[in-house]
């Protein structure tokens, strides 16, 4: 999720041109998105409010899956009830895989320190709070777009809420229904270009630029942004080019790779601090209940942290039931049991590992931030790895630049299948689209227009109005085919394929 907008370029004639005649509209945009709703000295979006009472809705309404799934989720994962013959693109792994790849990234690393700045360390126990509720909407979403996907003549998987979506509006009239998936589509179509395209690739030079000496490195030259835009385009057709499949490939690699790798680091920030360890955590109980110099006290401490977890894990936009949909199933519950798994791997392991991180090195800039929240979010994950070693923050640089290559790629494909329901999955529509994305690659190297990046990041939380409007009408069929899935387990016929999850969506009732 874009939490902080760095230029990798000075900004050009064209760029300032674009911005400032794009501004009204991303502005008009976005105070309608993320219209302000006010709770004592604390102002917040809806959106998030929106976001958080329906998790807790889902939460209550199928009995804290979360926790009663989660040995479940990982027997699934691991391939136990798997079979080879089983419909699909991708194993449950890759599944998750992809969808992660998608969410972990800068917002995991900058967004938790610009939480932490604002919030102080107790923003970390709402976040976490937030991040487990959020568990149970994807459990939602994904089982959702798988029950209701198409698989064509190919063996390509057309699903998400691009298939359930006109499912759930069917009480109302087609034209309704039509267009408010239609506008899903376009929303997502917006930001796996713009944000997740055309950011992404501006993200990953301005982090390689800088850990190759910045202003005095090789990438530092008026053409080397340019160079560097159309190789890394190069790179993401390669990758792209191949569909969800040739994605998975990669991010079932990439992903883990770079997680492992971030928590590892985080672990030895926390080693060479151990002593801080209990007094970190005592910080998190006690700013989360009694908060010190925080506007709006344990209210605002509670809404910057709902609001870091909403905007860094997703759930409830819809966006990764469409990687998950891809899976290759025969019970769609069985990827709504492993997509749980995503909030808590991105917000409360990743995250958390990040604010513990923050708060045991106990930097100078932490200290000097504390409750002003004006210095950028990397900077004080960047300090707190400097403990370290004074070169370390350079493979923190490497592994952001790797983290936005891999969100970059999953968006891509979420916007192809956006595209897709639009135009149609014609090799050559799709081709134009992947064309498309490639070339923004270019531009968000070269420049960024961030007004145009402002009004794809209202356009992408637009959709959770109208995904969860559509989770809420659905959500009695998704309990239905959970009671079945844990009754079935019970009595050991998970492999028995009685069920199928390819059918057209307007065979479902």
């Amino acid at each position: 999720m874009n939490d902080l907008q760095i230029s990798a370029a000075p900004v050009s004639p064209v760029d300032g041109a674009i911005n400032s005649w794009f501004d009204p509209i991303a502005t008009w945009f976005g105070s309608i998105i993320f219209f302000p709703i006010s709770i004592g000295e604390i102002s917040f979006p809806f959106v998030v409010l929106w976001l958080i009472f329906a998790a807790a809705v889902f939460t209550v309404y199928f009995g804290f899956i979360q926790a009663r799934g989660a040995k479940l989720s990982l027997e699934i994962i691991r391939g136990k009830f798997s079979s080879k013959s089983d419909p699909g693109e991708v194993s449950h792994f890759q599944a998750l895989a992809s969808a992660l790849s998608g969410t972990v990234g800068l917002g995991n690393i900058a967004g938790v320190g610009v939480a932490i700045a604002l919030g102080g360390p107790g923003a970390t126990f709402w976040m976490i709070v937030a991040g487990l509720l959020g568990m149970c909407t994807k459990f939602v979403e994904c089982t959702l777009g798988v029950k209701y996907r198409e698989i064509d003549e190919n063996g390509v998987v057309h699903g998400g809420p691009f298939k359930y979506l006109p499912v759930a509006f069917r009480r109302f009239s087609k034209p309704v229904a039509t267009v408010l998936t239609g506008l899903f589509a376009i929303a997502i179509l917006i930001f796996g270009v713009v944000g997740g395209g055309m950011f992404q690739a501006n993200q990953t030079f301005a982090q390689v630029r800088t850990a190759t000496g910045g202003d005095d490195g090789f990438l530092a030259g008026p053409f080397a942004s340019l160079v560097f835009g159309i190789i890394f385009a190069a790179l993401v057709a390669l990758v792209i080019l191949g569909g969800i499949r040739s994605i998975a490939k990669v991010t079932d690699k990439l992903v883990p790779g770079m997680a492992i790798f971030y928590v590892i680091s985080c672990l030895l920030v926390l080693g060479l601090n151990f002593s801080n360890i209990p007094n970190a955590i005592g910080e998190i109980f006690a700013g989360a209940f009694n908060p010190q110099g925080v506007a709006g006290g344990i209210v605002g401490v509670m809404i910057i942290g709902f609001q870091r977890s909403a905007f860094s894990n997703e759930a409830g936009i819809g966006s990764a039931a469409i990687a998950h949909s891809a899976v290759k199933t025969r019970r769609p519950i069985s990827e709504g049991f492993v997509a749980l798994l995503e909030p808590f791997i991105d917000t409360v392991i990743v995250c958390t590992m990040t604010a513990l991180t923050i708060i045991v090195a106990n930097q100078a800039s932490y200290r000097e931030d504390l409750g002003a929240g004006e210095i950028g979010g990397v900077a004080l994950t960047s300090d707190a790895f400097s403990t370290v070693a004074s070169w370390y923050p350079i493979l923190l640089a490497i592994a952001v630049a790797l983290f936005a290559f891999s969100t970059l790629i999953t968006w891509a494909y979420y916007g192809e299948q956006a595209w897709s329901y639009l135009f149609g999955n014609a090799k050559a529509s799709v081709t134009v689209f992947r064309t498309l994305v490639c070339l923004f690659v270019v531009v968000g190297c070269v420049a960024t227009f961030s007004k145009v990046v402002e009004f794809a990041d209202a356009a992408l939380f637009m959709c959770a109005f109208i995904n969860i409007l559509g989770l809420y009408l659905l959500m009695p069929v998704v309990k239905k085919e959970m009671k079945k899935y844990l009754a079935d387990r019970k009595a050991g016929t998970l492999n028995d394929p009685d069920t199928t999850d390819a059918v057209p969506v307007d065979q479902h009732a």
